[in-house]
């Protein structure tokens, strides 16, 4: 059960932080920055590169760094099969953990590397009822949120390259509230079974107009390099720099 659990959260409740999807067509570049949700110290940068074309994401990359500057991961991601299961690949860049979807047809194929440096995991899965993974999270849940807004609880099945399976679960609206001075809607996504006994919720924050995303608490995709741990983290897309960050940042390009 602890693996399983280890998997959901470094493989599913971590990968919907993505940040702001720009409408405008083009490549567009912007930092996401991670705070502990303890003790609001600083953990890490996200610096997104998003190609949008017809007003919809369709692929590009997020690239990971600590305060210092050092590189600690990337991903890359691809939105040409499938709008909510994208062909993606995550390698951290110290433990050499890696995971992603290879192909996003029918089957949904997908592969694994443990950090211990093991051989490759290789898995696959048929299509049934509404699937998600990575960050197609976020783009299911853009394009249903007019439901979620009407109070609608959505059920999906997240694709989780970690265990080569799916698990299921749901996002529902918690409540309107005011993020910056400005009004906001906070969404809950927990575990549709069981799961959701020791798995914990995590919650995501969006502008009601833009539909945008502001905020995402939970855990993340990033281990603590002291513990191995994946942090718990408070994820924010401003568009200044946020108290606490580090004043020098890593490149955008």
């Amino acid at each position: 059960m602890k693996k399983i659990l280890l998997a959901l959260l470094l493989s599913s409740l971590a990968t919907v932080a993505l940040g702001a999807t720009p409408k405008k067509d083009g490549t567009h570049r912007f930092y996401g920055y991670a705070f502990d949700l303890e003790t609001d110290a600083y953990l890490y940068t996200e610096v997104h590169t998003q190609k949008i074309a017809k007003g919809r994401w369709v692929g590009g990359s997020t690239t990971y760094y600590a305060p210092d500057g050092t590189r600690i991961g990337r991903k890359t991601i691809d939105f040409t099969r499938d709008p909510y299961v994208p062909v993606y690949t995550l390698e951290m860049s110290q433990s050499g953990y890696m995971e992603g979807v290879t192909d996003a047809g029918d089957p949904i194929r997908m592969q694994n590397r443990s950090e211990t440096g093991e051989e490759i995991e290789t898995g696959a899965i048929r299509r049934e009822g509404d699937l998600v993974a990575d960050s197609g999270f976020h783009t299911y849940l853009i394009d249903h949120f007019d439901q979620l807004q009407a109070g609608q609880t959505l059920h999906f099945k997240f694709v989780v390259s970690g265990r080569l399976d799916t698990f299921s679960f749901r996002a529902r609206k918690v409540g309107d509230v005011t993020y910056e001075g400005q009004p906001a809607v906070r969404l809950e996504i927990a575990p549709d079974s069981i799961l959701s006994i020791i798995v914990p919720d995590l919650y995501m924050l969006y502008d009601p107009n833009t539909r945008q995303m502001l905020e995402f608490r939970g855990t993340t995709n990033i281990p603590d390099p002291k513990t191995g741990k994946a942090y718990e983290s408070r994820l924010v897309y401003p568009a200044k720099p946020p108290a606490g960050a580090p004043k020098k940042l890593p490149p955008l390009r």
